[in-house]
């Protein structure tokens, strides 16, 4: 099995169109001989966190929405953050799991995200295998950034490599 991507960032190639993960940055949780777990970290919804967890409203990272987190168990909420119970088992730094159903007084830099990205045993290799995915290490403000909608470039661009030209990829290649 090629390595793990815990803890680090797939970014969606500029080719890659499916709808769910089109230009998008995924920080992985899992990835194992049993599969992959991960979390979009830009796809925020018009959900405020006051709405949905009005007890965690101030533990939250501005924007405060809940954030699409992937196309499996949409009905299912996960949250990242700093601090707490967070530290217990870090995915990024000294940013892990929180436990939304106790309280948020340990806690800074939180994001909830409904669903999760998922992969089958040996599916999201292939996918790395094809080029769909570029793997590249993740910083903890790409989690609590105030500006979900500019990652993807500001991660490529961040890149030490010819791999930062790809954020001044056209939206539609096709219009160029």
């Amino acid at each position: 099995m090629p390595l793990s991507t815990r803890g680090r960032l797939l970014v969606a190639s500029p080719d890659l169109v499916d709808p769910n993960f089109r230009r998008t940055v995924v920080l992985m949780l899992t990835h194992d001989a049993e599969g992959a777990v991960g979390l979009v970290l830009n796809r925020p919804t018009d959900i405020a966190i006051g709405d949905a967890l009005p007890h965690w409203r101030e533990a939250t990272a501005p924007p405060a929405c809940l954030y699409v987190g992937g196309p499996v168990q949409p009905d299912a909420a996960i949250g990242l953050g700093l601090g707490g119970t967070a530290a217990d088992d870090p995915v990024l730094g000294a940013m892990g799991a929180v436990d939304l159903d106790g309280s948020p007084d340990a806690h800074r830099s939180v994001r909830v995200f409904i669903g999760y990205a998922g992969w089958g045993p040996g599916q999201l290799d292939g996918e790395l295998a094809r080029d769909d995915w570029l793997v590249v290490d993740a910083v903890v403000g790409d989690v609590s950034t105030s500006t979900p909608d500019t990652l993807w470039r500001d991660v490529l661009r961040r890149q030490r490599s010819r791999v930062s030209l790809l954020a001044h990829a056209p939206d539609d290649a096709t219009l160029n």
